[in-house]
């Protein structure tokens, strides 16, 4: 019973010590001069999402065709 009550203390105090690493640092001001803070501005996602389903397609097409063309060879040679 000992073993379970320390590793449950154990387990508990390394569970809750990460949460202490996920404070955000102070914002920077916004512009040069500005006295308050405001959202930073993100970067566009578009582009490099675009990109990656389009690769993503045509990376599945091939695999479908290389599939089909595989199963058509098997068939016929039967």
């Amino acid at each position: 019973m000992k073993k379970v009550i320390k590793f449950l203390i154990v387990f508990l105090f390394l569970n809750g010590s990460s949460l202490i690493g996920l404070a955000d640092p102070p914002l920077p001001p916004s512009e040069h001069g500005a006295t308050g803070n405001s959202d930073p501005k993100g970067a566009p996602i578009d582009g490099g999402l675009g990109i990656l389903l389009a690769l993503g397609a045509g990376y599945g097409s091939l695999k479908l065709y290389k599939n089909r063309k595989k199963a058509k060879e098997e068939s016929a040679g039967l």
